[in-house]
């Protein structure tokens, strides 16, 4: 876990906070290869390329924005990822957004966030 992240969240005043947490815990399990950071004003996660951002200005419902890298890329092929769950909505080929609910109903989707997440740092 970066300092600079546990800081920033340390000191978010957000309405989602607790699940902001849960999630970046999420994404740091996914294997020691997961790094984050501060991009765009907000947590951002990576591999060998950026392919998570926790989206703040949602207050009602945890999103998170998937994209390959931190650059649009018109080149990239839509990859296919599985959402039996439909927590996806595409924003572009190389970019979607996750929405996860809040309470009971965020809890419920994080199994199934969590497989979408290990498809998604496959094609990044």
């Amino acid at each position: 876990m970066d300092p600079v992240v546990a800081a920033f969240i340390a000191e978010l005043d957000h309405p989602m906070k607790a699940e902001i947490e849960s999630v970046r815990a999420l994404i740091l399990g996914l294997g020691p290869q997961v790094g984050e950071g501060i991009k765009w004003k907000a947590p951002t996660f990576r591999t060998t390329d950026d392919f998570a951002t926790i989206n703040l200005r949602s207050t009602n419902s945890l999103q998170v924005i998937l994209h390959l890298g931190a650059k649009v890329r018109p080149d990239l092929q839509k990859p296919v990822i599985a959402d039996p769950a439909g927590l996806l909505k595409w924003l572009g080929k190389d970019r979607c957004m996750a929405t996860l609910g809040a309470g009971d109903a965020f809890r419920a989707n994080l199994p199934a966030f969590e497989a979408v997440l290990r498809q998604w740092i496959a094609v990044v």
